[in-house]
């Protein structure tokens, strides 16, 4: 029998059946789910009737904002042509390859070479080790194997992206992070750095840090560093003046490849199509996703430089690796390819890259002028419209607030009263946003302004409670 014929409503079937992701499972049969039903530019309408500004795209990959019919008419004009076929030992479809071609001329690094799509950023950041420890081995280092990532880093959930993680609670209770994984320290100036060290000076410690764990591990063993750009986990962390000048000095010196993880970032999220461009680097291979079709469907890739595809080229087929064995039943999907396509053009011809960078200005602008002197925001960063705010207790000498008042996410749920959908992560004392790169400069004014008054009620509850009043 079905469960409607039981006549049970979506939220008891939806506590009867789903295991939502990041979620306390206990909470699963305690608090009702949100349940959305449509979406509009940036806001979104809950089942109750409820709407909402979205300011993080819901995952910081909703870009072109929601009820987009160009990609929904691409999605079911594929759909009528060709739903599927596999991408399996050279067989393809024109989405894919179209999609390929466009991202690799014009949109992506020059020194960019080959693609192998899939499904989530979990799933090519997979692919992307598998591809440096090909790479390595292939080239006679098969001992060349260890990654490192970063503190307060998120890559996703699979075992090797989860292994990744720069947080504890991401690997506790999966016997994560495997064996050959290591992190260095998250390039966060504003809380990590010492006093009077300028930007400069910290990313030079930073890149120092890193070189000292290559040595310790021994050069010889370590194949990849791994980053976003901009931490997302970390709310919009960005990196400090010449960091990544001083980090790509360490890795080239000790025959390191640079693992660019944008799955977060790139597609504009910075103002510029990816954040290799905004923050001036190069890398060696990279991970995409959430963006590229603005999540309208799932689609991912993992992209390789020419420097590695000329050894895998020359490498593969050999008696001993006869195939590069790895890829999925969705790889290449031509739906999903054909939606990339036309999230791609919807893009391009609103110059939405141009958008980021300049709502993200002004918005960031806007918070600076509303609450940037606010005694309990220590820093407001951010480029194009990923930015985020950190908490303090004390603006002078940057002292947390007592992480048991858990205040970010205190003050998510505040701007949640006020209509406006945000974001905080585990262990941080900042929210971030993400919001969709449509988003208006008159939209940005009303965000600002839901985020001046929650912040507002958050004072007002600390000082009421006696945990914390202003000191200076």
């Amino acid at each position: 029998m079905s469960e409607t014929a039981r006549n049970l409503s979506l939220e008891e079937m939806d506590r009867n059946s789903v295991i939502h992701p990041y979620t306390t499972l206990g909470d699963a049969e305690r608090a009702p789910p949100t349940i959305i039903k449509s979406g509009k530019g940036i806001y979104v309408t809950f089942a109750n009737g409820e709407t909402l500004i979205d300011a993080m795209s819901s995952m910081n990959c909703v870009n072109v904002g929601y009820g987009r019919s160009e990609i929904a008419d691409a999605i079911s004009k594929q759909a009528h042509e060709l739903a599927y076929y596999h991408s399996f030992l050279g067989v393809t479809n024109e989405p894919e390859v179209r999609l390929a071609d466009r991202l690799l001329n014009g949109l992506l690094p020059e020194n960019m070479s080959k693609i192998m799509f899939a499904s989530s950023g979990s799933e090519v950041v997979d692919a992307a080790l598998k591809f440096i420890w090909m790479y390595n081995y292939l080239r006679g280092k098969p001992e060349k194997t260890k990654i490192i990532s970063r503190e307060d880093a998120y890559h996703g959930v699979t075992l090797g992206a989860g292994s990744l993680a720069g947080n504890d609670v991401m690997c506790k209770g999966f016997n994560l992070p495997l064996p050959g994984f290591f992190r260095t320290e998250g390039p966060h100036h504003y809380r990590k750095a010492r006093p009077g060290e300028s930007e400069r000076d910290y990313s030079k410690r930073c890149a120092r840090m890193l070189e000292e764990l290559i040595l310790a591990e021994g050069p010889e063993t370590v194949a990849a560093f791994v980053c976003e750009p901009a931490l997302g986990a970390g709310c919009a962390v960005m990196p400090p003046e010449g960091y990544f000048d001083e980090i790509v000095k360490v890795l080239r010196k000790h025959d390191v490849l640079f693992f660019d993880d944008e799955c977060i970032t790139g597609f504009g999220r910075t103002g510029n199509w990816f954040a290799s461009e905004t923050f001036g680097f190069e890398p060696d291979i990279m991970t995409l996703s959430k963006g590229i079709t603005s999540a309208y469907i799932p689609l991912s890739a993992t992209v390789i430089s020419e420097k590695i595809w000329r050894v895998l080229k020359d490498g593969i087929p050999s008696e001993e690796v006869p195939l590069f064995a790895s890829g999925s039943t969705a790889s290449g999907h031509p739906i999903a390819c054909a939606a990339a396509n036309a999230n791609i053009d919807v893009m391009e011809n609103e110059d939405l890259i141009g958008n980021s960078a300049r709502v993200g200005a002004h918005f960031k602008k806007r918070l600076e002028e509303l609450i940037g002197d606010h005694p309990l925001i220590g820093e407001i960063r951010g480029e194009g419209l990923m930015i985020g705010l950190e908490l303090v207790a004390d603006r002078e000498t940057k002292e947390e607030l007592d992480p048991e008042w858990d205040c970010a996410h205190r003050l998510v749920a505040l701007c949640r009263e006020d209509k406006l959908i945000t974001r905080a992560f585990f262990g941080t004392s900042s929210m971030s946003f993400g919001p969709p790169l449509v988003m208006t400069e008159e939209e940005a004014d009303d965000v600002t302004a839901r985020v001046a008054r929650a912040l507002g009620r958050l004072t007002d509850e600390l000082i009421s409670t006696g945990r914390w009043k202003p000191r200076h």
